[in-house]
């Protein structure tokens, strides 16, 4: 059972002052390739698993912008732990 919730805004200085948009898709990659549950919003990315592998998530999704040229990162991250068990559905279902 997933015991938290990270939610990530990664915000790569891009090599030629391009747009992020393309920067951002490749960060998403890194979360979809891993297998966790996420979701994927317009401000920031929310993801659902236990905590070291979701931050280790975040690690890789850092290291692929300076990969890809990217001089610096910012990584604006929440998390929410909760060792009984974290799930998205849970604290949204009254929205639904």
């Amino acid at each position: 059972m997933a015991n938290a919730l990270v939610s990530i805004q990664i915000i790569p200085s891009t090599p030629n002052g391009e747009s992020v948009i393309p920067y951002v898709d490749k960060a998403i990659e890194v979360i979809q390739q891993s297998g966790v549950k996420y979701l994927v919003s317009p401000l920031e990315t929310t993801m659902e698993g236990e905590l070291g592998e979701l931050l280790s998530i975040i690690n890789k999704m850092n290291e692929v912008m300076v990969a890809e040229g990217c001089a610096s990162v910012i990584s604006q991250v929440k998390i929410y732990h909760r060792p009984e068990g974290a799930s998205m559905d849970v604290l949204t279902e009254k929205y639904r």
